[in-house]
């Protein structure tokens, strides 16, 4: 097991210093100047002349890249060009929000997507098999801005059930954070739902019709037990890649339902951070987007692991 982790950590030391350069090359590349916008509406040519020094974008990209990357080394991720904030404090106060948000909206994902996979294919060819493909299709289509306007005239609007926007931490409290959470968890955990029905009808499928799965079959053995214990257990390897992945996809920032609920995630920091040419809070946010990506891959090799007989035999 340390092996593992240990090879994994060695291949994403190259990949996240790949990932650094295209995106520091990228910002470059992008027209605009930042300093325009910050010197004011005068734009004292003294003055941007002085922020551009304050900020080494005078140097050659190569110089200016490796002095970031060194910074970064030492756990200093510079600031931000709009506001002169640590980039590090404004991902530390972004990131227990979209934790918070793609936690819940993963676990319904997996809540609902593993039990309507397996359903359906025991279920195959009957109607419970076309009325969840037929669900998880809609799941798919659905725009997630539509759904969620949606969902805030119905609950919040018409019903007055829960509030229609903003943020709580779950520690400080629970109950008007699991209130905020529920629909836009919904929203982002319901499409992902239905991705992970798919994968999970196909693979549960597959590993029903396998040999060792008739046999346990011929030996009289309980089909929940059949299903439960012997084909899922096989099944769970490329669901739980899915799943591992999604969550990082879901790190990376749910742009359009943190707008749409007013949460102040991820998302809304690195589309503001774009739009304002923030250099330094975009190379921070996808650096560590990066690192979650990694991290998610890291902990789904664990899974195979824990979850396969045959993967800790080898």
């Amino acid at each position: 097991m340390l092996a593992l982790i240990g090879r994994r950590v060695l291949i994403a030391i190259p990949t996240l210093f790949l990932v650094s350069l295209f995106v520091f090359a990228l910002q470059r590349a992008l027209p605009g100047d930042p300093f325009l916008v910050i010197a004011g509406e005068e734009r004292d040519p003294e003055v941007i002349a002085r922020l551009r020094e304050i900020y080494r974008m005078d140097d050659p990209i190569v110089v200016q890249f490796f002095a970031w990357l060194g910074q970064v080394v030492q756990g200093d991720f510079g600031r931000s060009l709009r506001t002169g904030e640590p980039v590090l404090n404004l991902i530390l106060q972004k990131l227990p929000v979209t934790i918070q948000l793609a936690t819940a909206s993963i676990i319904i994902a997996i809540g609902i997507g593993i039990p309507a996979g397996i359903l359906a294919a025991r279920r195959k060819g009957t109607f419970v098999d076309y009325s969840t493909s037929a669900l998880a299709l809609s799941g798919l289509s659905i725009p997630n801005f539509w759904l969620g306007i949606m969902l805030i005239l119905l609950f919040s609007v018409e019903l007055k059930l829960l509030p229609p926007s903003g943020y709580e931490a779950i520690f400080s409290n629970p109950w008007g954070a699991i209130e905020r959470l529920i629909m836009p968890a919904f929203v982002l955990g319901g499409g992902l739902a239905a991705f992970i029905m798919r994968h999970t009808r196909s693979a549960m499928l597959e590993v029903l019709r396998s040999d060792y799965i008739r046999t346990a079959r011929a030996k009289g053995l309980d089909e929940r037990k059949v299903v439960n214990k012997h084909a899922l257990a096989n099944a769970l390897v490329p669901i739980i890649t899915l799943s591992t992945l999604l969550f990082g996809e879901l790190l990376a920032g749910a742009v359009l339902t943190e707008q749409i609920f007013t949460i102040p995630g991820f998302g809304k920091l690195i589309v503001d951070a774009v739009f304002n040419r923030d250099y330094g809070v975009v190379q921070g946010v996808v650096l560590c987007t990066a690192i979650g990506f990694i991290f998610m891959n890291l902990v789904a090799d664990v899974l195979y692991v824990l979850v396969n007989p045959r993967l800790r035999t080898a």
